[in-house]
């Protein structure tokens, strides 16, 4: 598969709020997700782990207000898109995360994404 044709289709399920479904259809079994050094977790190695950090986050949300994605911006074996998701977590003011994230693809599977925020 194409990257292309990977990046569309991702966007595709994020864009519908299914993003354990993207990641379990697109990320290889040793993906590695990178976030900013700020973050908790800074570096999340293999798919299942990924999973469960995607579980935690989701527990720790109240209330979901919208999602937006981006169309992929792709070249070669890479594509970034932009995500927007306006979110309350459990006892917090409603707030909105605005990021970047890039995916690496190879052998038909997305093998790292890089979040920047």
């Amino acid at each position: 598969m194409k990257t292309e044709q990977i990046a569309n289709q991702l966007v595709a399920l994020l864009k519908q709020g299914n993003f354990e479904g993207a990641q379990k259809e697109f990320f290889h079994a040793d993906i590695v997700s990178i976030e900013p050094e700020k973050a908790n977790l800074p570096q999340t190695k293999g798919l299942e782990n990924i999973l469960n950090k995607g579980a935690q986050f989701r527990e720790s949300v109240e209330a979901w207000h919208g999602i937006t994605v981006s169309e992929p911006a792709i070249s070669m074996n890479h594509f970034s898109i932009g995500l927007k998701v306006d979110l309350t977590f459990k006892g917090q003011e409603p707030s909105s995360m605005d990021e970047i994230i890039v995916y690496e693809v190879a052998d038909d599977k997305i093998i790292k994404e890089v979040f920047y925020y």
